[in-house]
Order: C-alpha cells, then structure tokens, then sequence
C-alpha cells in the first residue's frame, strides 16, 4: 500500500512539473493548483480567491492547467494498462518498461504497444503458425540463399503452404509486420512525414458540378505542417461529402519521398542491395511495407493529429467568439419592444418590462402580402406608450431590414419617447423557443413569440439571455458541426462559465439558467434558489443562501462571491468581496475609522489605502488589493458600453450593394482567415484578414471581436455563390483583388432566419451536415479498400 502511495505522489509530481513547464509556473503553484480542483474547486474561483494558494494563476494559466492535467491522466491510466497487458503476455523486459515509462505521448505509447496490441488473426500470424516465421528469419540472416529454393523445405500440404511462391508470401507478412511495428522506425518516419508532407486533394470524378464551392480545392496541394485549420477542415469536410479524395505524399518530389521512406526501412533492418540472391526479395518486402502498410498507417495517424489540432483552433476560435459576444455591451434595465421580424407569417411583437419580465405581445402584417404598414405602426406605438418602451430589438432574420425601415418610421411618429433602435443577432434564438426552459418559463405562448421575448432581452443583457441557449447552438465557431462535439461541448461550457463569474449575478433577479453557470452551482441548487426566492421572497443576504436546499457550506464557498444582492443587509453583498474576506473590511474599517458604505462612496480615499497595512496569515496582498480595487467601484461590471450599428438606407440585399460603397456593420463572427460582418442584406460579408488592418495581422482577433461596430468598404459581390469581400482599409483607392483560396473558406453562423427551417444545431440551412466519412468517396469497406489500393500501387512498381 505504501509503494502505491508513494508511486502516485511520484507520478503526481511529474504531471505536475510538466504542466508547470508548459504554462510558465513553478511546480509547487501547480501542485497547489491540481490539489484545488480535486477538491471540487471551479477555475473561476481558484483564480479570483485562491491567488495567495496558487502564487497568482490566472484563469488562462489554470484552464491550460486542467486541460493538459485530463490529457496526461488519461496518458498515465493508459500507460498501466498497456504495462499491464504486456506483463500478461510475459514479454515486459526491462528495456520495453523504461520504453513505455519515458513515453510522453500517447502515439508514442501506442507506437510501442501496437507488436503486443491483441488483434485479429493477421496474414503474418497464420504464416507463423504455418513455421514460415524461420523462412523469414533464415532469408534476413543471409541475403545468399536463393528465396525460391529455401523457400522450397518450408512447402507443406499439412500446413497449407501449397507452394513456394504462399510460403515466400507469407514470410514476406511477417517481415512487414515486423517492420511496421517497429515503435523506433515508427516514431522516425512519423517525424519525417510531419516534415515533409504534402496533402495533395482531387476532385471525385463527376463532383465538379455538386461540389462547386470547393473548386479552389479540385488540384490542390499543400504542405500538412504548414495548412491552416480552416482550410484542412475545408478539405476534410469535402473529402466526406465525397467531393475530394486526399492523400499524404511525402514532399513535393512524391517518387522521391516514397524511395527515402522504403530506404530507412531498409536501412533499420539492414538490408542493402549487394546483388545477392535474397537481396531483390528482401528489398521488395520493404518497399512493401512503406508503401502499403507504414505509409498508410502514418497517413491514417497524421491525419487524425492534424484534425485533432486543427479542431483545437476551431474550438479556440468559437470560444474567443462565444466570450466576445456573451461580454457584449449590455443596453441595460429598460424596457424594450422586441420584434421577430417576417413576411407571410408577421412580425411577431413582445414586450419586456426594465427587469426583463414579459409583459405583452402581438403580431403584426406590415410587410408582403398584407402591407399592413400603418395598423402596425398604430398597434406598436400604443404597446410603447402603455409599457414605457425606450428600445427596439430587431431580430437580424428574414425581413429584419424592411422591419428596421417599420422602427424608423415609429421613431418619426413619437419623437417625444426618444427611441432607440437596434438590430440583433438571433442566432440560437429558435433552439431557445423550442426548448425545455423556455416551455417552463412561458407555457402558455407561442414558440415565434417566445424568439421575440429572446430577442428583447438579448438587447438589455446578452449574457443573462445567451446562457438560456446550448452554447453550440449560438453559432459563432468556425466549421462548428465538424469538431469534436464533446471536445466542443466541455470547451465552450467553460468559456461560458468564465463570462458569467467575470461578470457576477444578482442572484434575486437572475434566472436558474444563469444561476446554473455560476462557480459551485449545478443546475439544481441553481432551480432550489429561484424556488427559494419564489417561495420567500429576494434573499437579504448572501448567508441566507446556506437556507437553500442543497446549498451547504463548500457550495456557499465556491458561489458567494460571484452572486450579488442590491440594497441588502451587508453593503458588501452587492460586491465581489468574499465574504470569507469581509474580516479584512473590518480590521479596513476598524483603522480607518470610517462605516463601510462610508468607504463604498469615497474611492479615492480607498485608492490610497497600501495594502500591505490589512494582511494577515490567510490573507496576502493580492487578495486585499483585489478587495481594495472591488470597494472602489463595488459591483461593476466589466463589459463595455451600449453603441447600435447604423445600416445603411436603401441597402437591403445583395443586389443593392454597389463595389466601393463604404457600410457600417457588426462583426459577427471572428475566423483564423478573417471576421465576418452583418451589414444589413440577409448575408455576412468577409474581411479577409490581410484587409482588416493597414499593418499587419497574425490573428484578427487582435483588432476586432464579435460585437464590434465597424465601417467597410465593399470590395466584391458575388451574387450567384452570396459572397461578398470587405476591407476596413477604407482610404484604398482601388479595391483589392478576392484572397486566393477564400472560396471554399465559410462560417457557419447561428440560424439567422430566426429558425424557421433551421437546423436545430444553429448552422446555416445550406451548411453541410456533420457526418461520418473515409478518405474517399464511399465503398463498401473504406480502409480495406485503401489498403488494397496500396498493395495494387506497390505492386506495380518496378
């Protein structure tokens, strides 16, 4: 039992110095930091109240930390299982256990694993059971003897070697396998082959037309170290829908490349061409083995790393994207007319009061086929008059400009309410009215006018109304639907979780989909709170939480200081003070001699306060400067402020549009190659990145962000593909030709119709589906073919 012990300290503690190297710490911060989150700590919480424990993580730092602690975990249970296995097989050495111990990756675990590694009966295992294996062997040793009459003894009815040419066959199989199982060799080429290769696509022969948006790929090649992840997506999503087949040469000369592959075979098993009676044979096997089996197999692995990485900056980017947009300027408590814009069916109307609660609804017909223009307007100002509307939220779907011309005809008409309008995005928004939630938050309305009541309040707080919402379903990622869903799912989960707790939660007001985003709270401690609070009245306090079901102390812990409570018992309670630190604000108010609203009103007598004056023993100074900046401005909230882009008039469609034409806009989606903006015309228009600055720019979100109201200039409309290229560089005089290669690069938007035929994953209607494919247009068995076609390309090399 104490070996044990002392073997997982010893592992803990590698993981440990790893994690440190990676994120730029000390091992004891990581340790520290590893120790907190099997407690059950949240990253939030760890980097805004654990700085003295952790020597100062921050929340980049720690979601680093706990993602590379799953992935070497994962890493260390393997590496016992496979010692396990081959402990079983009785063929653990010393020098395979320090092999598989020094392993610090899981292809170089499974590289060493894959000779012991049960699998079905192979070619070169019925050769061995067939005693061919000393064929091999014998033929390897000395490259004189003639394969064909040594071969010839190894011929047997009895074992089913009908002839020398099967029993040459089968030894060629076990030298193959041999070979290609070699974690050495392996590891070698794996490396070259990263280097080198080249991901050459061609179009499927009668694909041209059906996959014409990928045209820029038909003939195409590029090097696999060097292609950015949203073209190799591109790619991988038109290899499966059997636009494109792929492959993986090895470099620009490909003959030249296979012919050094088949040569490091050769070489590691010492194997040359001396004109030797075996040497053509033992050549020919290894020529085989690269060709057919190691370059196929390296294919197979690169591929899947390369996708694995170019997913991991897919998902970057959508949570970049999710954090910009959930932080997005709130407009505040106001009431606000929400409008869910549409022709045949109406314009379906809701009003939220300043706290968000719905207080009335209808539908309009200003548009085609009624042209109901002036009832509508009548019916819309009488809704702002009762309810004292000061906002006009218009869904950015089917008929959002023609409905944005209806607000600024309301505007004319009551120029004494001062009304401001603003056009919003709607992605998610029927995935919202269609679920659970939004069932149980209004039962007794209909669907399209719950959207209406989601768009309202987006206007007032994005994020309080975005979390209601399946992060996935919001839209904003990069080839979404081809990434790995869980992957996905658990990244933008915490991106989420991030927002909420960087912002905080007035906890008598917020909803239990909110309330479930905050540190500590799972989604039913988060609904016993608003039941709470329904059943006896807004909490006074923050300790008064510890009265919820549930809700015990190490949860208290983890939420407190992100839930606020206005005009409560405790001033304190309204702020980002812990109330584990509250002592520290008392020992402030002891020597200052001042109450703590006193100290709350008067910040620039708290700036001057050293906090080197308040510390104790739990407490160090970057805690109470934390607590000092907080008592400043009690409560504030990091997002900017309110600004609504101006569409242009006159501007509604593609048509409309006019190269050179300079448009205000909101980006609404961020991507490795560009942003893309909503400009008013039912289709997102594309800074390419090298049009987004005069400078240069590594990553565009290094000058815009989801949310962001910019100017452009129209560079090009393609109506018949609904593309349209912009720039920012707006004092260009001649507009800049199309980015090679941006053809086939598309975003996948929320449902920007509002969800009326939608997918209900928030892609577009004309985004591709996600679904399973191969390398190839489909047949029968996808790997069993191309294994058979490496075998036919092998053999028919001289």
């Amino acid at each position: 039992m104490q070996d044990q012990n002392t073997q997982s300290a010893q592992i803990a503690n590698k993981i440990a110095k790893l994690i440190a190297v990676e994120i730029g710490a000390q091992t004891a911060q990581a340790l520290s930091a590893i120790a907190l989150l099997d407690e059950g700590a949240t990253v939030p919480f760890i980097a805004r109240y654990r700085k003295e424990v952790t020597g100062g993580l921050d929340d980049i730092q720690l979601r680093d930390l706990e993602s590379r602690l799953r992935y070497l975990r994962e890493l260390e249970d393997r590496r016992a299982a496979v010692l396990e296995s081959i402990a079983e097989q009785g063929k653990l050495t010393d020098e395979l256990r320090g092999d598989i111990e020094a392993a610090d990756s899981k292809a170089r675990l499974e590289d060493l694993y894959l000779p012991y590694k049960p699998k079905r009966r192979t070619k070169a295992q019925i050769a061995r059971e067939a005693g061919l294996e000393p064929l091999a062997d014998g033929l390897l040793a000395d490259p004189t003897l003639s394969p064909e009459a040594y071969a010839a003894g190894f011929v047997s009815e009895e074992k089913q070697v009908a002839d020398v040419k099967a029993a040459l066959e089968g030894a060629r199989a076990i030298l193959m396998e041999r070979w290609g199982e070699d974690a050495r060799l392996v590891g070698e080429l794996r490396g070259w082959l990263t280097e080198v290769g080249v991901i050459r696509a061609r179009v499927a022969e009668g694909k041209e037309a059906e996959g014409a948006k990928y045209r820029d790929y038909f003939d195409h090649a590029e090097s696999l170290a060097k292609i950015p992840s949203h073209r190799l997506l591109a790619l991988f999503r038109a290899r499966r829908e059997e636009v494109l087949f792929l492959e993986l040469d090895p470099g620009t000369d490909a003959e030249a490349g296979h012919a050094y592959g088949e040569g490091r075979v050769a070489l590691n098993a010492g194997i040359s061409d001396q004109g030797r009676a075996a040497d053509r044979w033992l050549l020919d096997a290894c020529r085989l083995t690269w060709r057919a089996k190691l370059h196929l197999h390296l294919l197979l692995d690169l591929f899947g790393q390369a996708r694995e990485k170019a997913e991991a900056e897919a998902i970057d980017v959508f949570g970049d994207n999710l954090k910009d947009l959930l932080l997005a300027a709130p407009a505040g408590p106001r009431a606000v007319l929400g409008l869910d814009p549409g022709l045949r069916t109406g314009v379906k109307v809701a009003v939220v009061d300043a706290t968000g609660k719905f207080v009335a609804h209808d539908t309009i017909y200003p548009h085609e086929p009624r042209k109901q223009w002036d009832q509508s307007l009548h019916t819309l100002r009488a809704l702002c008059i009762k309810h004292g509307v000061e906002l006009i939220a218009i869904g950015n779907g089917t008929a959002s400009r023609e409905t944005d011309k209806l607000a600024a005809d309301l505007i004319k008409l009551m120029p004494e309410a001062k009304l401001t309008k603003a056009v919003v995005s709607e992605a998610g928004a029927s995935v919202y009215s269609a679920s659970e939630f939004a069932s149980k938050e209004f039962p007794d309305l209909d669907v399209s006018i719950r959207g209406a009541v989601s768009i309202a309040r987006r206007l007032q707080d994005p994020l309080a109304e975005l979390v209601k919402i399946e992060p996935k379903a919001i839209g904003v990622g990069q080839y979404q639907h081809d990434v790995d869903q869980y992957r996905l799912a658990r990244a933008l989960d915490a991106r989420v979780e991030d927002c909420v707790n960087a912002v905080g939660v007035y906890v008598n007001t917020a909803s239990a989909a909110l309330l479930a985003r905050v540190s500590g709270l799972s989604s039913t401690v988060a609904e016993n709170i608003v039941r709470h609070r329904d059943e006896n009245g807004p909490f006074a306090s923050r300790k008064a939480l510890l009265k919820v079901p549930r809700l015990g102390d190490k949860t208290f812990e983890q939420c407190a200081g992100f839930l606020r409570i206005v005009d409560g018992e405790q001033p304190l309670d309204a702020s980002s003070v812990h109330p584990e630190a509250y002592p520290v604000v008392e020992r402030i108010v002891q020597q200052c001699g001042r109450e703590v609203k006193q100290l709350l009103a008067d910040p620039q007598f708290v700036r001057g306060l050293k906090p080197e004056a308040f510390t104790d023993e739990k407490f160090g100074v970057p805690t109470v400067r934390d607590i000092l900046k907080e008592m400043e401005k009690p409560g504030r909230d990091p997002r900017p402020e309110f600004k609504a882009a101006r569409f242009a008039d006159g501007v509604e469609d593609l048509k409309d549009l006019q190269v050179g034409m300079i448009l205000e806009g909101v980006i609404s989606n961020v991507a490795a190659f560009g942003a893309f903006v909503d400009i008013g015309v039912h289709q997102d228009g594309l800074i390419h990145i090298s049009a987004l600055s005069d400078k240069y720019v590594k990553d565009p979100r290094e000058v815009v962000k989801a949310g962001d109201v910019v100017k452009v200039r129209v560079l090009e409309v393609d109506i018949p593909r609904k593309r349209i290229a912009l720039t920012r560089r707006l004092d260009d005089a001649v507009p800049a030709p199309r980015p090679p290669g941006a053809g086939a690069e598309r975003n996948e938007r929320g449902d920007r119709s509002g969800g009326r035929g939608n997918d209900p994953r928030g892609g577009r209607r004309d985004a591709p589906p996600a679904r399973g494919g191969s390398f190839a247009p489909k047949a029968a068995a996808p790997m069993g073919g191309a294994l058979a076609d490496a075998f036919a390309r092998a053999k028919q090399k001289p």
